[in-house]
């Protein structure tokens, strides 16, 4: 069980910091093309509004303030754009007809375009009706201007972003390599400090347990005096219902205490049950079958559907006990007049035994909470039923011993049906 915690304390320590590491690096990425995105943007326009050209920030007079738009200052300000941005911008343009035939193509400003290539982009685009976006390593703008006549002309500007989009890449893999090495560290050491933090509930289990089994073994002498000495006042003075009412509570208190150390048994990290292979459907079958004499006795209707000569590997003891306690259960807490179900079959690689039974009323969906140790649904813990609240626990730790599961559900509220697959 500790070691249980201890792997879902690590679990849970390298989901929250992988989550968190997941947002700041998938923030950072997204900042970073954001803003690389916006630069370009910004460059485009600059090269758009000017006819396809980069304005020539060197020309004299040097342009002032005055000279450029207030709408283009800000912008080329925010983005570094200065008067080396032309030398190291690496553009080209195509102007078309609004018919979409090649009017001029300007690929002064780069050197692995050719005329050719740079037509097949532009007329490309124009027949999707694209204006804005990526394609391959260029990002592009699509403007309407006129030409010397008033004619209405298409103009293509493609910016060459592969130094971009290298930097975006390289970022992206840096920052994730990076984060992969840091969540081992963190693996690393939330393996080595979790022994500590849970070292203090350890030493608690380990008492809990130790005064479960020493406690256990106290009760069972008491007890074995009190049954001996209930059987000598009835040889003496004979059966009356109080030395019955004290055999009765015997009994539970006995199969109590029975429990609570099979339970810590099974705890442990070391024990282990012994298998061999028996014929589970002889098993299912010799167990339930008593149980139509119980169920008759309270007006209860058991039925049993078995596929028979069925093979497991398992502990055959403990399979009995829990096609035994699973019906003890429904006999107990199933309605009056009731039908009671036992099926068990084959779905793949897997065995299914299937506990149905109706009840007067209990929540719908999963019930797995049932399996929880001391849990019971009536609250006032009415004895009138004899349970203790131990039984499917006990159950659940017979499943998993045999690397099975077991779930609990209700699908109307009326009836609660027990799956163990082994």
């Amino acid at each position: 069980m500790i070691k249980t915690l201890r792997r879902k304390f690590i679990s849970i320590a390298m989901l929250s910091t992988s989550l968190v590491l997941f947002v700041i690096i998938a923030s950072i990425n997204i900042a970073n093309y954001i803003s690389m995105n916006s630069t370009l943007d910004v460059r485009l326009e600059l090269i758009a509004d000017n006819g396809g050209r980069f304005p020539d920030f060197n020309q004299a007079p040097a342009p002032s303030d005055a000279d450029i738009p207030d709408d283009t200052i800000e912008p080329s300000r925010k983005h570094g754009i200065d008067k080396e941005t032309p030398f190291d911008t690496r553009y080209f343009s195509v102007l078309l007809y609004d018919n979409g035939t090649v009017s001029i193509i300007d690929t002064g400003k780069i050197a692995s375009v050719t005329t050719e290539q740079a037509s097949e982009y532009a007329t490309t685009l124009f027949e999707a009706g694209k204006t804005k976006g990526f394609v391959d390593q260029y990002k592009y703008i699509c403007v309407t201007t006129t030409d010397s006549n008033d004619n209405n002309m298409i103009l293509y500007v493609f910016l060459n972003c592969s130094k971009e989009l290298m930097t975006i890449k390289n970022y992206a893999f840096a920052s994730i390599g990076i984060s992969l090495i840091g969540l081992f560290i963190v693996f690393l050491l939330v393996c080595f400090f979790s022994k500590a933090v849970t070292k203090p509930m350890a030493e608690s289990y380990e008492k809990q347990k130790r005064f479960i089994t020493d406690a256990s073994h106290e009760i069972k002498t008491p007890l074995t005096i009190i049954d001996a000495n209930t059987e000598i006042l009835e040889m003496t003075h004979g059966e009356n219902e109080w030395t019955e009412s004290i055999r009765k509570q015997i009994g539970r208190l006995t199969s109590l205490t029975e429990k609570l150390v099979f339970l810590s048994r099974m705890d442990e990290e070391n024990s282990k049950l012994e298998m061999e292979v028996f014929n589970i459907s002889d098993a299912i079958t010799d167990t339930a079958m008593p149980f139509k004499a119980v169920a008759a006795a309270k007006g209860k209707t058991l039925e049993i559907d078995v596929l028979s000569d069925i093979s497991y590997c398992g502990n055959e003891t403990t399979i009995r006990q829990i096609v035994s306690l699973l019906l003890d259960n429904a006999v107990k807490y199933s309605s009056e007049n009731s039908l009671i179900k036992v099926d068990f079959c084959v779905s793949g690689k897997s065995k299914v035994l299937t506990v149905w039974n109706s009840v007067d009323k209990i929540e719908q969906g999963k019930l797995d909470y049932l399996f929880e140790r001391f849990y019971r649904i009536d609250k006032s813990r009415n004895s009138k039923t004899g349970g203790f609240g131990i039984g499917l626990s006990v159950v659940q730790a017979i499943v998993s011993a045999h690397r099975g599961k077991i779930h609990a559900f209700s699908e109307d509220g009326k009836s609660i049906t027990f799956v163990v697959t082994l």
